[in-house]
């Protein structure tokens, strides 16, 4: 992989970006707004002898993402020849959830103002719209099998999304063969029916 550091957070579909990045030979930090995260996240991915780093990270505080910016030096990204790669996580809305739904759809506009304005750097900037997945989140919306169950039925592949069905395709837009590809969104969703 040609980067220096990435940042991601320090759970689950984060957390599986930044293995398989890291498996990929990226410097990965890491950021969780809790330091004891940010702790057992790079212990656990140091352990697996993978490149990693961490720090806090609270976007409540001014500080902590112009930190997060300086650590992850993308005030470097783009100077040298090859650009960077920046992969921003939308979603396709669900019902029931409409500010959450605007507040995430909202990057889709991000990833394309983004890709205009960093190509002059040689930087590419996709987006990567998940369905639904695995995560303490879908389990408030699956309270029961039931509602599991028929939130399947409406999936072309009929169950629901691990965090490591996410990282491949990450670790592919950030790649030289993903080279070519910019101002994109990637539904990585089960055959959800609905899209962006």
């Amino acid at each position: 992989m040609p980067w220096q550091s990435l940042s991601l957070s320090t759970h689950r579909i984060g957390f599986a970006i930044a293995r398989r990045l890291a498996q990929d030979r990226a410097h990965v930090v890491v950021n969780s707004w809790k330091q004891q995260n940010v702790d057992q996240a790079v212990a656990t991915l140091q352990g697996e002898g993978l490149s990693m780093t961490g720090t806090v990270c609270h976007v409540g505080k001014t500080e902590d993402p112009e930190q997060l910016v300086a650590t992850v030096s993308c005030r470097e990204m783009g100077t040298e020849p090859g650009g960077g790669s920046v992969v921003i996580a939308a979603f396709s809305p669900l019902p029931g959830l409409s500010p959450y739904n605007v507040s995430k759809t909202a990057l889709l506009g991000l990833t394309k103002t983004l890709a205009t304005e960093l190509a002059p750097r040689n930087i590419r900037v996709n987006c990567l719209a998940p369905g639904l997945i695995k995560t303490s989140f879908s389990r408030m919306l699956c309270k029961d099998k039931e509602k599991e169950e028929r939130m399947k039925e409406t999936l072309q592949i009929r169950r629901l999304g691990e965090s490591e069905d996410y990282a491949g395709i990450v670790s592919f837009l950030c790649s030289e063969d993903a080279s070519y590809i910019t101002e994109e969104t990637v539904v990585v969703g089960g055959g959800t029916p609905s899209r962006l």
